[in-house]
């Protein structure tokens, strides 16, 4: 006896005005030997055809839930069928070229470097000399002022270039351990003003600098408009900033902003 089952299958297209049925007639021989059944299918087309101009038919497998629709240039386009099978299809040469391979969909997000931390290493592979610009704040204890006495010691006999000022506190503590390496070459102090308006402790121990740069076209403006001048002065000579202050000192914080600002390399002691 032959059993035969009907099996209806709509499927849609583009337009939305043809439609396609597909009748699955299953047979199977009592004589086979084998459990195996042959499946085949037939179209029937209705309604104006936007999408193919060609024959189309479809072909499928009983044990699989998958559909094909078949060209006859040989091209498959399938309908339907189970999420596992299709998890890891290639793309046709149409979405090739369109699309691309899609290797690399979205590129990864790279932050910046960070310029502080490159100009850093940069500096310590250099190895050599290079001109070093001392600022600080008058108002700092005897502890403090022989450490960086010291410092600026150990940046002169290391063949370093010391630009700094002539104010009292830092300034005078930079100028000193640079007087003891006895390298007067490798000093320079710029003053915002002409000699004669510094302090009088200030002038003793600047005459004893070999390279002093006076400015007594700005004697006429405020202390602290001269000092910022100076600073910016100071910075465009040297390659790296050594900065002692304390988190309030405007003028300070505003010189080591721009050196950031021009590519230097700061370092920043704070005091408080």
């Amino acid at each position: 006896m032959t059993s035969t089952r009907l099996l209806l299958l709509p499927l849609l297209t583009p337009t939305g005005a043809a439609t396609i049925t597909a009748a699955s007639r299953l047979s199977s021989s009592p004589s086979s030997s084998s459990s195996s059944s042959s499946s085949s299918f037939s179209l029937k087309v209705s309604g104006p055809q936007t999408l193919f101009t060609r024959k189309p038919w479809l072909c499928g497998k009983r044990h699989q839930a998958i559909g094909c629709l078949k060209i006859e240039d040989g091209n498959e386009v399938q309908m339907f069928g189970s999420d596992d099978e299709f998890g890891s299809q290639l793309p046709t040469q149409a979405q090739t070229i369109v699309e691309g391979s899609g290797a690399v969909l979205v590129s990864e997000y790279k932050p910046a470097p960070d310029v502080d931390y490159l100009q850093e290493l940069l500096a310590i592979q250099q190895q050599g000399p290079r001109n070093i610009g001392f600022f600080g704040t008058r108002n700092m204890g005897f502890m403090h002022q022989e450490l960086i006495e010291i410092l600026s010691y150990a940046m002169v006999i290391t063949k370093n270039h010391i630009f700094t000022s002539g104010a009292s506190g830092t300034n005078a503590a930079v100028i000193r351990g640079a007087l003891r390496a006895e390298r007067p070459e490798l000093l320079t102090v710029i003053l915002p003003q002409s000699l004669k308006k510094q302090p009088p402790e200030s002038q003793e121990l600047l005459s004893k600098v070999k390279n002093v740069i006076e400015k007594p076209h700005n004697d006429h403006l405020p202390l602290i408009e001269a000092s910022r001048l100076c600073n910016m002065d100071i910075i465009s000579q040297v390659q790296q900033v050594i900065c002692f202050a304390f988190h309030d000192s405007r003028l300070l914080m505003e010189t080591c902003q721009e050196a950031k600002n021009m590519r230097k390399i700061v370092t920043l002691f704070y005091l408080d």
